[in-house]
C-alpha cells in the first residue's frame, strides 16, 4: 500500500512520473532537515517545518516545475515570477535530462535563506 505522498507521483503519466520522483529524491537529497507533506493536493518540501518548495505541473504545457515559496530572494536566469509577488518557478521539460547543477543551485540558494536567517524559521 502506498503512502499519501507516494500516490500523486504514482497517479501521474509518464514521463512526468520519472520526472518528478527524481525531483522529489534531489530535493530531498539536499538537506538532511528538508522532509515532505502534501499541502493543497501539491508535494510540499519543508526545511526545519517551514515550507520552502513545491513540485507541481503547469495545466497549459503539462510539465513539471519547481515552485520556490521564497523566490523573491533568489536570483537565476532560469526562474520565472510570472504574476505572482513572493513565489518564483522552475520548469522542467520532462522529455530532456535533468539540468541537476542548475537544480541544486536554486535548491541550495532557497536553503540558504533559512540556514543563513534571511527567512526565519
Amino acid at each position: 500500500m502506498h503512502n499519501d505522498l507516494d500516490s500523486y507521483y504514482l497517479n501521474k503519466e509518464e514521463p512526468n512520473r520519472a520526472c518528478l520522483l527524481a525531483l522529489r529524491t534531489i530535493i530531498l537529497e539536499q538537506d538532511s532537515q528538508v522532509t515532505e507533506t502534501r499541502k493543497w493536493g501539491m508535494p510540499c518540501f519543508c526545511y526545519k517545518k517551514k515550507m520552502f518548495c513545491y513540485l507541481w505541473i503547469d495545466k497549459k504545457t503539462n510539465e513539471p516545475y519547481l515552485l520556490m515559496v521564497e523566490g523573491k530572494h533568489l536570483d537565476h536566469l532560469e526562474l520565472e515570477t510570472g504574476t505572482r509577488s513572493r513565489m518564483k518557478i522552475f520548469r522542467v521539460n520532462p522529455h530532456q535530462d535533468l539540468p541537476l547543477a542548475t537544480i541544486q543551485f536554486i535548491l541550495n540558494q532557497a536553503l540558504d535563506l533559512y540556514r543563513k536567517g534571511t527567512i526565519r524559521i
